[in-house]
């Protein structure tokens, strides 16, 4: 009879230790995929801005055609905004993005005939939705990988999850916040 409750108790425990397992495994996983799901969120809306900035650029280079430094500094933030592939890489991208729109705002501020452009109008509007949405979806992507990486990172979990194959995520962080604070805005 004691032989029998013992081996009840090790096979309840051994029961319970495997339904923790299954759910952690299934949660982290659930995790994982929703980050890699806003981590593709944030790169369509970083496509969809670049996929503007030519459109943007053409509109102002035909009032400015003298501010070719600054035509070139977008063009290169651009690709490397498209070539970026992690989240730091990203970041770095989304810096350099966010000076060269400034730069290419600073100069439109300056024609009054360009201000009042409706294409041109249309072209900063719908970037300026565009860079509200990359907010959103950064915002999506640190809050699931905040989720994510505090899974893996208590206990007991991480005894065992690395063993797994999960690992914690990088954040979406950009090194000058108050540059990324606000989307870029012209006033007219």
């Amino acid at each position: 009879m004691e032989l029998l409750i013992i081996f009840g108790i090790i096979v309840l425990l051994v029961v319970v230790v495997g339904i923790y397992l299954w759910a952690t495994y299934n949660g982290l996983v659930t995790l994982n995929v929703r980050v890699d799901e806003a981590w593709s969120d944030i790169t369509v809306q970083l496509k969809r801005r670049a996929d503007l900035l030519p459109n943007l650029i053409e509109t102002v280079k035909g009032y400015a055609a003298h501010e070719k430094g600054v035509f070139e500094s977008v063009t290169k933030a651009r690709a490397e905004s498209l070539s970026a592939e992690t989240p730091h890489d990203a970041a770095v991208a989304e810096n350099h993005m966010q000076s060269a729109l400034k730069s290419i705002f600073a100069v439109a501020e300056a024609y009054p005939q360009l201000q009042a452009s409706q294409n041109y109008l249309q072209l900063q509007g719908e970037l300026v939705d565009t860079e509200d949405k990359i907010q959103a979806a950064r915002r999506f992507y640190n809050g699931g990988v905040r989720e994510l990486n505090t899974k893996i990172k208590t206990f007991p979990n991480t005894l065992f999850v690395r063993g797994l194959g999960f690992s914690e995520r990088e954040f979406f962080e950009v090194s000058d916040a108050a540059a990324i604070a606000e989307p870029p805005r012209v006033q007219f």
